[in-house]
């Protein structure tokens, strides 16, 4: 019985470990995003210039003050608020609504209350 050795296929021409193969372009087709929608804000808290946990303090004394389902504005340029607020809001169990940036620099951090 013999036993026959198979050489590994040669890869394509100009292919090999300092140059991959060639891939061909794939033409992929436009794709339509809408629009985000913001929800309307009923209260903003001002945490601008503020480090955290001051602008979570802030939020946690005055969400009360907007009816259920109303959305609250925290403006901060903390960047630990970026992820503070979002994990307040998972604590708490209120609804991140979404995280904007505003023109000067920190971001709009919208807060739906819950309950």
């Amino acid at each position: 019985m013999s036993r026959h050795r198979r050489e590994p296929a040669a890869p394509p021409p100009g292919a090999g470990p300092e140059r991959p193969a060639e891939v061909p372009p794939v033409e992929v087709p436009p794709v339509e995003v809408p629009p985000v929608e913001v929800p309307p804000v009923e209260l903003t808290v001002d945490a601008l210039g503020r480090k955290c946990p001051i602008p979570i303090i802030m939020l946690a004394e005055r969400i009360n003050e907007v009816a259920l389902g109303a959305t609250v504005a925290v403006l901060a340029d903390d960047p630990a608020a970026f992820t503070d607020v979002p994990a307040w809001c998972r604590l708490k169990s209120h609804h991140h609504a979404g995280t904007f940036e505003l023109p000067g620099g920190g971001w709009a951090i919208h807060v739906r209350r819950n309950y």
